[in-house]
């Protein structure tokens, strides 16, 4: 019997608001066991970023990382909301450590290349130190991490935060047997998009393009689903899409093997 693990992926809005944030803070504390945070934080960065007089540029939802965004996004996810959940983490008794994937290099990335939209210096993830990781969780560490990796060149990349928790659920779920949450703002996957009520509890591959192809599946859900199910085919026990408020409950919608 293999250890247990939960990687918990939170979308920015939920950390860069005080009141989801202090809830997201005690949930995450109440998970039993051996447990990974990954968050995003787009919000906070858009925010200073036009402080600084840098305009956010984004294409089909994602941001053109140009050299001065670099730089923001550095200093807001790996600094201001990253410290910000480990200092909130540490008030209740969780001994976490804040990372990027430069940190120990525990996530390398190249430089994603360009076809039709040059995204800057954004990182397509290329590998993930599953050992390192392991030997962190197993010291009573519990890694928080920020949407962010490097090229080993020196150069920092902006990293999108569900493919983090994806790469990184898959290289530990050869350590582990692991549990993939994506908290999102909505119960789970809706078969109507207009009733919150109506989340499909299970998903198979075949029920997913069935969706798809009726559209009753769209925008962003699709490439959510499309890692989930990435995530399964690599070893993780299960995928959970589900309220970042609802992340020890047995909701959701749920996507095994």
């Amino acid at each position: 019997m293999r250890e247990k693990l939960t990687v918990i992926k939170v979308g920015g809005k939920i950390v860069e608001e005080e009141a989801t944030l202090l809830q997201l803070l005690n949930d995450f504390a109440a998970i039993d066991g051996h447990k990974v945070l990954v968050h995003g934080g787009g919000r906070s960065a858009t925010k200073i970023a036009a402080q600084l007089g840098i305009e956010s540029k984004m294409v089909n939802g994602r941001r053109i990382t140009d050299a001065e965004t670099l730089k923001v996004v550095t200093m807001v996810y790996g600094g201001l909301v990253n410290k910000n959940i480990v200092a909130g983490l540490q008030a209740r008794g969780i001994n976490a450590l804040g990372l990027t994937g430069a940190d120990m290099n525990v996530i390398r990335s190249v430089k994603r290349p360009v076809k039709d939209v040059d995204y800057g210096f954004v990182g397509d993830v290329e590998q993930v130190d599953a050992t390192l990781l392991s030997d962190l969780i197993h010291k009573g560490v519990v890694p928080v991490m920020a949407p962010l990796t490097h090229d080993g060149h020196g150069n920092m990349l902006n990293t999108n935060a569900d493919t983090i928790a994806g790469e990184t659920a898959k290289a530990l779920a050869a350590l582990f047997d692991v549990t993939l949450v994506y908290c999102f703002e909505k119960k789970g996957v809706l078969r109507d998009e207009n009733d919150d009520d109506s989340v499909i509890p299970q998903i198979t591959r075949a029920e997913f393009e069935q969706y798809v192809a009726d559209g009753v599946i769209q925008g962003g859900m699709i490439p959510k689903l499309e890692n989930s199910f990435e995530a399964i085919n690599a070893g993780v026990s299960e995928v959970v899409i589900t309220l970042a408020s609802a992340i020890n409950d047995s909701g959701g919608t749920r996507i095994r093997k």
